[in-house]
């Protein structure tokens, strides 16, 4: 079984940065995309960023320029680093691991006022 434990979440004002980590355990294999994605109250689950094992990553439109991800293949980590923080960008935020089967964090709340 795999775990992933998130860190990081938190409350901040407009124009802080957090930083959210997600360390997986258990019997991994053949990883090849961690992510994070964020949800707010009715709305469905949103990509915010993802990256391969070779490091290849891919971010929202809506993020790109202010977040940053990234991970240690070896540590089985992935970090996102978050700057210039909107209201907007309010939500539970959640790790993603691909791995012949996809597997979930928790989610962790993070809350930006203005």
């Amino acid at each position: 079984q795999v775990h992933l434990v998130e860190s990081g979440g938190g409350l901040v004002q407009a124009g802080g940065s957090l930083r959210l980590s997600c360390a997986a355990s258990g019997s991994i294999f053949g990883i090849n995309v961690m992510g994070w994605y964020r949800q707010t109250p009715g709305k469905q689950r949103e990509l915010v960023a993802t990256i391969t094992s070779t490091g290849s990553t891919n971010y929202a439109d809506s993020v790109k320029g202010r977040f940053t991800i990234s991970r240690d293949n070896a540590k089985n980590t992935v970090a996102l680093q978050m700057n210039s923080l909107k209201p907007e960008d309010t939500a539970v935020y959640y790790c993603r691991l691909v791995a012949l089967r996809e597997y979930w964090g928790q989610g962790t709340q993070v809350t930006v006022s203005s």
